[in-house]
């Protein structure tokens, strides 16, 4: 009889998206430690599949990683926009996916971009930078639709976080955990996943 932790091995049937590689690679190359794990990516493209025609929110493009596995995930008439401030580590998404019409790359603080959008005017919100996370959460949950998905991740400590990391998601969990208008399940899973669904 196989070993449950052979049956439950968390890659078994996991396809990652065909242009991963390639923005691994030069994710590498720009020693860039910041991407979304596998893992990550993988429950991003499950919880995509979900909201076909959905308009979906990346805060924190970094080079692509979970902007590739977004998009496998999503039908023809869904819609991408990935925020992020720094140029250098975004253009590896643009020279990859750039090509994807559902995907629009927007180079501008997301904290900023957050204030400028209509309330309830995103299907799917993955925080992935500091702007709503850790700072203007409420301006995102008020893009966020009803019935539509918050995802945060790098909720476990990391040697890599600065020691102010740990206090960060601690206030972060107490909001969402005391938010009325959300329902959350705490995932052991990658660096730490949150998945929040706004009534």
């Amino acid at each position: 009889m196989a070993s449950e932790s052979n049956l439950l091995n968390d890659f078994d049937f996991v396809q990652p998206p065909a242009a991963l590689a390639s923005i691994t690679a030069r994710t590498g190359d720009l020693k860039f430690d910041m991407a979304s794990e596998p893992l990550t990516g993988a429950l991003l493209r499950t919880l995509a599949a979900s909201k076909p025609g959905g308009r979906f929110l990346e805060l924190g493009t970094g080079t692509g990683v979970a902007t590739v596995w977004i998009l496998a995930g999503m039908d023809a008439r869904s819609s991408l926009i990935s925020v992020d401030s720094d140029s250098e580590h975004q253009e590896v998404a643009r020279e990859f996916l750039a090509h994807d019409d559902r995907l629009k790359l927007v180079l501008e603080d997301g904290f900023q971009f957050l204030k400028h959008q209509p309330a309830e005017n995103f299907d799917f919100i993955f925080a992935d930078a500091i702007p709503g996370k850790f700072e203007g959460l409420e301006e995102c949950l008020r893009v966020l639709k009803p019935g539509g998905f918050y995802i945060v991740d790098d909720m476990f400590p990391l040697p890599k976080w600065p020691k102010a990391h740990a206090e960060r998601v601690s206030l972060l969990m107490n909001q969402l955990a005391g938010d009325d208008r959300l329902t959350i399940a705490k995932l052991a899973w990658a660096t730490g996943i949150v998945v929040a669904v706004k009534r």
